[in-house]
């Protein structure tokens, strides 16, 4: 038969022990040091000038003086001597010191309250899951400077990605805004969350901006479309008035009707959406 539990190694009384009392005594000492496990501080290297019955530290690597080779032992002050305590891996700590919970992780203590990188999901006030594997419920949710500025990252894997903000309505898509399958901005709507409708793409590579639907076909219905009124003319007036608003102009240039729209300062010639000049 062992002579000491398995676990926390408290001492067994034995068949026809003497002073019994002892043996039991000493089991109840190591259990009030390492049960509900509470330290003062865990940055000592060696033992206080003057303690007090029973208390209580986590040795810190580099041990030294009466604390000497016991690194990351559990010290205890007990009937006047330091008593020593090796953790097992699982153990936990409140440190009084630092209002920190430690975990022993088999070699050193850890921060129990730091250990957030790598988790396989997260959800604030709602569940996370394989897909959503961050997931927030909240009125709103504020990402804020450290110092300077702030920015938001979605970052895809390939062009051919998607990388994008998608805007939904009792969780069926809305509005989309962002890079969608190439490396074009695209913002594009729908009204049931299965057809969707290009409305503007900015091109990547030269920066040129196209309207998702035909400029050409709408600019007859401009004042609906674009809250412009129109003018049909063999040609653009010579000067436009500062502060005219925005109009649209159908001509008969060469090659067909073509618009042009002015914001009050320059004209603006488009053809199958695309801004030409």
């Amino acid at each position: 038969m062992p002579d000491q539990s398995p676990v926390l190694s408290l001492p067994y009384i034995a068949p026809s022990q003497a002073q019994k009392h002892v043996t039991h005594n000493e089991a109840l000492r190591k259990l009030d040091a390492i049960v509900q496990l509470v330290a003062l501080d865990s940055a000592l290297t060696d033992a206080p000038a003057v303690p007090n019955e029973g208390d209580c530290y986590i040795v810190a690597g580099g041990a030294s003086g009466l604390w000497a080779t016991h690194d990351h032992d559990i010290a205890v002050y007990d009937n006047d001597i330091w008593m020593f305590y090796a953790p097992k891996e699982g153990w936990r700590a409140e440190v009084l010191a630092t209002g920190t919970t430690l975990r022993f992780d088999g070699s050193a203590w850890q921060d129990a309250g730091t250990q957030l990188q790598n988790l396989p999901e997260v959800g604030i006030n709602t569940a996370a899951d394989s897909i959503n594997r961050f997931a927030v419920a909240s009125e709103a949710s504020l990402f804020t400077h450290e110092g300077a500025g702030h920015q938001l990252k979605l970052n895809k894997n390939a062009s051919g990605d998607t990388g994008s903000l998608l805007y939904q309505t009792n969780w069926s898509g809305r509005a989309e805004i962002g890079l969608m399958g190439d490396d074009d901005l695209a913002i594009k709507v729908s009204s049931d969350g299965n057809t969707w409708t290009e409305v503007l793409r900015f091109d990547g590579t030269v920066g040129s901006a196209t309207f998702g639907v035909d400029v050409n076909a709408q600019s007859v219905n401009a004042t609906a479309s674009f809250n412009m009124p129109v003018y049909a003319s063999a040609g653009l007036p010579s000067a436009v008035t500062e502060g005219e608003g925005a109009v649209v102009y159908v001509t008969g240039a060469a090659g067909g009707p073509e618009p042009y729209y002015s914001d009050g300062i320059d004209w603006r010639r488009f053809r199958d959406g695309t801004v030409l000049s």
